[in-house]
């Protein structure tokens, strides 16, 4: 006998229940959340706040290991959106979050350690 209230998560769906957004220039968002913010981040592109606009920006965060003899390869964080503010020149990293997870949390600290960057959390 099962208690669990919870709905399984079918095979296709994310995770968290976050729907991916399609748009129609051809570009894919991982939930609404981040879609709103991206065009949120386009209005202030336009107006002039922000410049060099850029979404998924990979950054490594430890090099590739050998492992037992097997290549492993690098562990990279990809930032949500990565944009300069016009008024200071400030590079700004971004990840819009619904749930603040462990792995989240440990590459947050790495970025900090390693880049020496502070990754601006977005809450959904």
């Amino acid at each position: 006998m099962s208690f669990s209230t919870a709905p399984a998560v079918a095979r296709g769906h994310q995770k968290y229940r976050n729907k991916k957004v399609h748009t129609e220039d051809g570009l894919t968002f991982d939930s609404r959340a981040e879609y709103r913010h991206w065009q949120h981040l386009c209005w202030r592109l336009k107006a002039g706040e922000i410049r060099d606009l850029r979404r998924q920006v990979p950054f490594e965060l430890a090099p590739g290991v050998l492992v037992a003899g097997r290549r492993r390869p690098p562990l990279r964080y990809f930032a949500d959106f990565v944009w300069v503010d016009v008024a200071t020149g400030e590079e700004v990293v971004e990840d819009v979050k619904g749930a603040s997870t462990d792995a989240w949390r440990i590459k947050r600290h790495l970025m900090m350690s390693v880049h020496g960057i502070a990754v601006r959390e977005i809450r959904a």
